[in-house]
Order: structure tokens, then sequence, then C-alpha cells
């Protein structure tokens, strides 16, 4: 490093005269001019130290915030099923949907038991089921077709023992169950169907 020039010294320090310094100098004094005032604006360029210290400074946000931002901002999600899987859901729900639908829920008494009639009048207006159980009153337990098909349903709760019944097809036509598998001879020639009803266990 050369020594500054006794002469450049003082024409920096404003001791000594400013114009008449030798051309040499006189560059050699603008130059040191224009660095101080670079320095005295600052705009040298910020260090890695300064950076680091700007960061300390100003923290990454907190975990829980981070969380909440997580939470919160809004992701495409794309559900991929494999086909195993999509033919075990469709079985499952094939399976659940054939299931039988719970039977109706009827108050029973110690010794009752639920009888279920079904009959195939396809065209019928009405079918009602008659018996020992009802004094063969052709009003008393009507049945019904829902689905429109020809087929007749009720549920009746009856005593626990053997009763003999009969359809009545249109309020006019008298018809024994061809599904019984039982028949009994009644007084008018005719055949009732024979139904035995257990007492539910409790």
């Amino acid at each position: 490093m050369n020594p500054l020039d006794p002469r450049l010294h003082q024409a920096l320090d404003g001791d000594g005269p400013g114009g008449n310094l030798p051309p040499a100098l006189e560059r050699q004094r603008a130059r040191l001019e224009q660095a101080a005032v670079l320095l005295a604006t600052g705009r040298e360029s910020p260090s890695v130290a300064a950076r680091v210290m700007a960061t300390v400074r100003h923290p990454l946000p907190a975990r829980r915030a981070r969380l909440l931002r997580w939470l919160f901002t809004p992701r495409a999600i794309v559900l991929r099923i494999r086909p195993a899987w999509s033919l075990a859901l469709a079985a499952g729900i094939l399976l659940v949907s054939l299931l039988p639908a719970p039977g109706p829920q009827l108050p029973l008494g110690a010794e009752e038991g639920i009888a279920q009639f079904v009959a195939r009048f396809p065209g019928a207006r009405s079918v009602s089921v008659v018996g020992s159980f009802n004094d063969w009153q052709p009003d008393q337990i009507p049945l019904e077709d829902r689905d429109k098909d020809g087929v007749w349903r009720g549920v009746v709760v009856l005593p626990a023992g053997t009763h003999e019944y009969m359809f009545v097809v249109d309020g006019e036509r008298w018809v024994p169950d061809p599904l019984a598998g039982r028949y009994v001879e009644d007084d008018f020639g005719r055949q009732n169907s024979l139904l035995i009803v257990r007492a539910e266990k409790r």
C-alpha cells in the first residue's frame, strides 16, 4: 500500500489549498472523494451477515400458523380406486340390497305367533284371508298388492295352534291356498287350507 501524499492528505482534510495540486494528485483526490460519497450513501451491496440478521429479525411463522395455513389452503384431491376394490365394493352393495327386509315388528302375547299369507291372483281387485281365527269374516283381514304384480301379501298375529283358512278373491270367490301343503275337509264339501302357528320365542 502506497503512503498518502501529505499534500493530498491536507487537501482532503481541508487544511491546504484545494486547487493547487498536481494533475495526478488531483485525480487521486477526486476518486477518494467519490468513494467517500458512496460509503456515506450506503449503496454497498448487503453482506451475507446482514441477510442472516434480517432473517433472524423476521422468523418463520409459528408451527400453529403453518398448520392452519396448510389446512385452509385449497388443494385438488384425486381418489383412485383399484379394480379389485371396485368389484368388492359393488359386490357388497349388491349383497346388502338383496338381503330380506326385516319383518314387521308386531306386539305379541306369550302364546301368539306371526302368520304370513302370500297368494298370487293376477287381475284381482281385492283379496282377503278368512279362517277359524276370524269367524270366516271376509272383510277383516285384507291383503295388499303393493307392487301391482298380482302377488298379494299380509301379516297377521294369531294364537299359537292349528287354524283353517281360505282366500276370498274380489269378495266372491273362495279359494284354498295352493301353497298350503295341508288341507282339511269342511262341512260344505270343500277343502280348507291348514295353518300351524307356533309361539314366537322370547
